[in-house]
């Protein structure tokens, strides 16, 4: 069953099971953000809304449909424009990439921050997992894997 949500041209699609819709970042270039992740990670802007009245702006971006796959919310608050507090709870967002030495090779040559280049996990032994950790443009911090 689904409904469209009164003149937005977006469609409400309701849910059968329990799923993650998405993860919600706050930053302070929501169109630095943007660019970060659908030009670098290849992610769709699923879309996007500006708030006049609450003086902020959303926009939803990942990989698929929207309506099935998990998405990243970008938040910018209209005025706040330095870096916030994240805090010591948050820790990552993980991205599984078919080529994670090229995707790294690409976010260095943008400039990007790759505080753990790609390696096998540690302590992972002979079959171990190949990761890297970069920061977005808020300083976010995003695990890339190669495992799906």
């Amino acid at each position: 069953m689904s409904e469209k949500q009164e003149g937005s041209g977006w469609e409400v699609v309701k849910n059968t099971q329990p799923r993650i819709r998405h993860t919600m970042l706050r930053v302070k270039n929501i169109e630095a953000s943007i660019d970060f992740y659908t030009r670098i990670f290849g992610m769709t802007l699923f879309r996007r809304m500006d708030n006049e009245g609450g003086k902020y702006s959303v926009a939803f971006v990942g990989y698929g449909d929207e309506n099935s796959a998990p998405a990243i919310e970008l938040t910018y608050n209209w005025g706040k424009d330095e870096d916030y507090d994240k805090g010591d709870g948050f820790g990552h967002i993980a991205i599984g990439v078919p080529d994670i030495y090229g995707i790294c090779e690409k976010i260095a040559a943008e400039g990007f921050e790759i505080p753990r280049p790609p390696g096998p996990l540690k302590h992972g032994g002979p079959n171990a997992s190949v990761i890297a950790f970069v920061r977005d443009p808020d300083g976010y911090s995003i695990e890339l894997g190669e495992r799906a």
